[in-house]
């Protein structure tokens, strides 16, 4: 059996079945665009990949817009809406930020998994489904499981294969990554090349393109990419030598409910949530 199989050659296995697929990795690191190949290799490529964020999502609207709902379910409700689990039948869900779920539709996601069924808001009649589900998250879903903030059911659903997605600073192809996304008017040089190779990248994929966007904007004004990543670093708060910090940040949710563990005490509530006492004030005057 072969050892230490790089994620690329994970997702190309792992295409050729129908398993859900847990995508981990810092943010930034390109969890959407490995559904999207995942997709593409798969059986199902001839129908619709449905990317959601899930963490752009109201709890009220939440099951309405997954499940769908038919017309006069509810007051604004003017016509039928086939929801993001339908609208990938066939085809591929992609559920970015899975852990961002709020508890309900936790458990409607669980019940659609286990049955490959769905019931649209206002209806009495389950509908049929069949789709591949992708799931992503930067947070620590085992802690989030250990906390109560995620179901225990739902996770070892969604993580029947799970491919984490190396940040950055840790790929060999990060060369030929920077290559494919420069636009600039000629080749970047290997000395360029090299100063992006020994740059952390705390921002992963996502700041890398960001500074070549930026300096294929700048570089006929006179300025190099060494001076444009110092400035990056400076504006960003980043220090070239060091890695980025820990990506796990509590929701509000989260904060609340480990407060309420620890009978009101913030200081115990923060270390336990491994946070400092300012950022937890900080998230619950920012979440009101």
């Amino acid at each position: 059996m072969k050892e230490n199989l790089n994620f690329k050659k994970m997702l190309q296995i792992a295409a050729a079945s129908d398993l859900p697929v847990l995508l981990t990795g810092e943010s930034g690191t390109g969890k959407e665009l490995a559904a999207r190949e995942l997709h593409a290799l798969s059986k199902r490529n001839n129908k619709a990949f449905v990317a959601v964020n899930c963490g752009a999502i109201s709890a009220g609207i939440a099951e309405s817009l997954f499940c769908g709902h038919i017309k006069g379910a509810f007051t604004g409700a003017s016509s039928d809406r086939v929801g993001f689990v339908r609208a990938a039948n066939g085809g591929t869900l992609f559920l970015d930020e899975v852990a961002e779920l709020s508890p309900d539709i936790q458990k409607t996601l669980l019940r659609t998994l286990q049955e490959k069924m769905v019931m649209p808001v206002g209806s009495q009649k389950e509908l049929k489904v069949d789709f591949r589900l992708i799931c992503a998250t930067h947070r620590n879903l085992p802690y989030l499981l250990e906390k109560g903030f995620f179901r225990q059911d739902l996770y070892f659903r969604l993580a029947s294969l799970t491919i984490n997605i190396p940040p950055l600073r840790k790929r060999s192809d990060l060369q030929s990554i920077a290559a494919s996304l420069w636009k600039g008017d000629e080749p970047l040089s290997e000395h360029n090349l090299r100063i992006l190779q020994n740059y952390s990248w705390p921002g992963n994929i996502r700041q890398l393109k960001n500074v070549l966007e930026r300096y294929a904007l700048f570089k006929n004004h006179g300025y190099s990419l060494e001076f444009l990543l110092k400035s990056e670093s400076e504006q960003c708060g980043f220090n070239l030598n060091e890695p980025p910090p820990p990506q796990y940040k509590p929701n509000l949710r989260e904060i609340s409910k480990e407060i309420e563990r620890c009978e009101g005490n913030k200081v115990q509530a923060a270390k336990k949530l491994g946070i400092s006492r300012g950022s937890l004030y900080y998230r619950l005057r920012k979440g009101g």
